[in-house]
């Protein structure tokens, strides 16, 4: 049986525990029709805590197509493809223009893609109004909560919900608001090692 809400076994849903949190940063989730990961993927936790907007496809005209006519300063969560890596802020956040410069974060609103990494950078380079948008670079203080459960490709590399909640804090949401997410995460990944140890 899977959960109506999250669609994951209820051995490993954590819905139970989820509760909606109040943010003024606007998260929207690109998410490649591919990405297969129902067990252990973290968007519809997003979704259900901080209202998360899901975008599944491959391809959006503008950012209009995906926010609609949302006011206010939007920028992409991306690590690559910049001309020079900036060193990483103090919260290990920092937000650059299309040429690398450091800008100051603020933002109405943040995009996330959604995917394995490679299905990740097919989103990338399907929607090249993505370069036109400020960067946020996260640099993790800790490795990611999936551990060997499911293994990044390089350590900056994090789950979707992790990004997010680097980015919610950095940018000026309650920190109690990541630590949820993170502790929701945490059941998520333990309830699915007991489910296949099970």
């Amino acid at each position: 049986m899977n959960c109506d809400r999250c669609k994951k076994p209820e051995a490993v849903c954590v819905c139970d525990r989820a509760i909606a949190q109040a943010v003024r940063t606007q998260i929207a989730i690109l998410q490649h029709p591919q990405e297969q990961d129902v067990i252990l993927g973290t968007v519809p936790l997003l979704e259900t805590t901080v209202g998360a907007v899901r975008k599944i496809g491959l391809s959006w005209p503008n950012l209009a197509a995906v926010v609609g006519d949302s006011p206010g300063r939007w920028a992409v969560a991306w690590p690559l493809s910049l001309p020079h890596q900036p060193a990483p802020g103090r919260t290990g956040v920092t937000a650059v223009d299309r040429r690398g410069e450091p800008v100051a974060l603020g933002y109405a609103g943040v995009l996330l893609l959604d995917g394995t990494w490679s299905q990740a950078k097919t989103l990338w380079w399907r929607n090249p109004w993505l370069v036109r948008l400020d960067r946020i670079l996260v640099h993790p203080r800790e490795p990611s909560i999936y551990g060997k459960v499911r293994r990044e490709p390089r350590r900056e590399m994090v789950s979707t919900l992790e990004t997010a909640a680097e980015i919610l804090t950095a940018n000026g949401e309650d920190p109690a608001i990541a630590a949820h997410l993170r502790s929701l995460m945490r059941t998520l990944v333990q309830r699915a090692r007991d489910n296949r140890t099970a």
